[in-house]
């Protein structure tokens, strides 16, 4: 069995590490992975896609349109443009954020008023997690990517036990965010 995980966003709200997170955590738990990045304009607030394929006979981490297992969005207007990849029955962790992209604040687009709406038509299964200000809480807003690693954990807990998870952001962060990574991730894993 191969399990597929679409994670998307903006530049700077953290899918690398999160990508990196989830790819070692299903390593280590005994899984073939292969991951991949698309950055685009990441550097000036452009989408980035990361694609995470893990299980037996993994060859390819690209994602097929209705194959994913899993979305992990960190914003929402990139949510709703990845939906396409969710099959049918799949679960989508989404931040409940909204980055202005610049052709926004040019006046050539507008941002969707009806996103949350987007959102509960074209995601059966998801939680839509406020994970910003929790972040800003814990006093860092770069936390909010491992608040939503550990929304998007609870969906694998029979393949990926939670002690596992630790590891992986032990071997993600440096040790100075380990505490607060954790903390994060398992506020993320309560909601």
């Amino acid at each position: 069995m191969i399990t597929s995980v679409l994670l998307s966003g903006v530049g700077g709200q953290g899918i690398l590490l999160a990508e990196k997170i989830i790819a070692t955590a299903a390593e280590l738990a005994g899984n073939e992975v292969c991951a991949n990045e698309i950055h685009g304009m990441a550097q000036r607030g452009g989408s980035v896609v990361a694609q995470i394929r893990f299980g037996s006979g993994v060859y390819s981490p690209l994602i097929l349109e209705g194959s994913a297992d899993a979305v992990l969005a960190l914003e929402m207007a990139e949510a709703v443009r990845c939906a396409h990849y969710l099959k049918p029955g799949g679960f989508a962790a989404v931040a409940k954020q909204k980055v202005i992209p610049v052709t926004v604040t040019t006046g050539a687009a507008s941002y969707p008023a009806d996103v949350e709406d987007r959102l509960s038509r074209v995601y059966p299964r998801m939680k839509l997690a406020d994970c910003v200000p929790m972040a800003l809480e814990m006093g860092d807003v770069r936390l909010a990517n491992t608040i939503m690693v550990g929304v998007l954990s609870n969906e694998f807990d029979a393949q990926i036990p939670v002690a596992v998870w630790h590891d992986a952001i032990a071997r993600s962060v440096k040790l100075q965010f380990l505490e607060n990574n954790i903390k994060a991730f398992e506020l993320g894993r309560s909601l």
